[in-house]
């Protein structure tokens, strides 16, 4: 999302002559961060494409979404482009139970749906930041008996040597 339109025309271009590919999926915070980047140019051009257009945005906390990212995600949607959310769990940010209601449902109420919920990566000086596995799953259990399951997150965790991201719950 921080190429320009063309370079992103030229990629997804030659993403589309391979014909197995059938799904574009792009990672990306700048919704939340810079909604501006979601420009109209930018709509035409994942809406052009015979790919399906998948946008993972990455929000951390509900009060991250105000009306320019609502407006920028809405312009996703009317595209028929798929929101999803990735966010990262953190203590003393969004680690409580209401702080994750108002995320899934602030974004729900935007066209974003989870996807992920991160435990936080070993990296050097975020350990503040850590939340104990056990507490997460907690977490979990109690938004599924508040939330309904289309807005329940995977709660994941990066293993070294993964070919993917570990699903914990």
């Amino acid at each position: 999302m921080v190429m320009t339109d063309n370079q992103l025309s030229y990629l997804i271009k030659a993403i589309e002559k391979i014909a197995h590919v059938e799904t574009l999926r792009i990672h990306s915070r700048l919704p939340i961060v810079l909604p501006e980047r979601i420009t109209d140019e930018l709509v035409n051009l994942l809406q052009s494409s015979r790919l399906n257009m998948v946008m993972v945005v990455h929000s951390n906390h509900g009060n991250e979404v105000n009306d320019s990212v609502r407006e920028s995600l809405k312009k996703l949607k009317l595209a028929n482009v798929h929101l999803l959310n990735q966010a990262v769990l953190l203590k003393g940010i969004n680690d409580t139970l209401s702080d994750q209601i108002h995320l899934h449902k602030t974004l729900f109420s935007a066209g974003v749906l989870p996807y992920y919920l991160h435990l936080l990566d070993a990296v050097t000086g975020a350990a503040h930041f850590d939340v104990p596995e056990n507490q997460a799953i907690a977490l979990i259990d109690k938004l599924k008996v508040v939330l309904p399951g289309y807005l329940i997150p995977r709660l994941v965790k990066e293993i070294a040597g993964a070919t993917s991201k570990t699903i914990i719950y």
